[in-house]
């Protein structure tokens, strides 16, 4: 993921919130990271979601932070905040108890890239970003972990995908147009 972003000369920035800052520590065990990644934001409170990421604190009292467009918002956020050509957020409840009226192990991770702003929904937010809302089991660790891997897997996938698309553009372009 690092090499893909370093290749295509783009930068990435963190948000977190179950994950408390697991993700940003992910990312920097690897060599070179500091090439691509900006930084981090550990939003743990609700307070600074909004603060600081931007998340629309109508959304925040009606839904709770443990919601798709919360984590939408938060990868937007982040995204803006510290200059970054890709947001990743994390938003959820690890246990061990229910948070927002949420079960334990629900988790959105969502994804912000370039042309953010023509991304609405949170289904899926077409080419330029996407939340997935994977339903995780285990102890506290376990789902912090795994929220970890799903995330950085989601902008894998995103980014190798995007590159196999205008791969497949360019291949069609140089045997004209078949």
């Amino acid at each position: 993921m690092l090499r893909l972003l370093a290749a295509r000369g783009e930068t990435l920035a963190v948000a977190e919130s179950l994950t408390g800052g697991l993700v940003a520590a992910e990312i920097t065990a690897a060599p070179g990271a500091s090439k691509v990644f900006r930084g981090s934001v550990t939003a743990y409170a609700t307070d600074l979601k909004r603060d600081v990421l931007g998340v629309d604190g109508t959304l925040l009292a009606e839904r709770g932070a443990v919601d798709p467009e919360v984590a939408r918002q938060m990868a937007d956020g982040v995204r803006k905040v510290l200059g970054a050509d890709w947001g990743i957020a994390t938003t959820g409840v690890a246990g061990p108890d229910p948070q927002d009226g949420q079960a334990v192990g629900t988790v959105y991770l969502a994804i912000a890239g370039p042309d953010v702003e023509g991304m609405r929904g949170y289904a899926d937010g077409g080419a330029e970003g996407k939340v997935t809302a994977p339903r995780l089991n285990g102890d506290r660790s376990e789902i912090r972990m795994e929220s970890v891997r799903s995330v950085l897997t989601l902008l894998l996938e995103r980014l190798s995908g995007e590159r196999a698309e205008n791969g497949r553009a360019q291949d069609t372009e140089q045997n004209g147009g078949n």
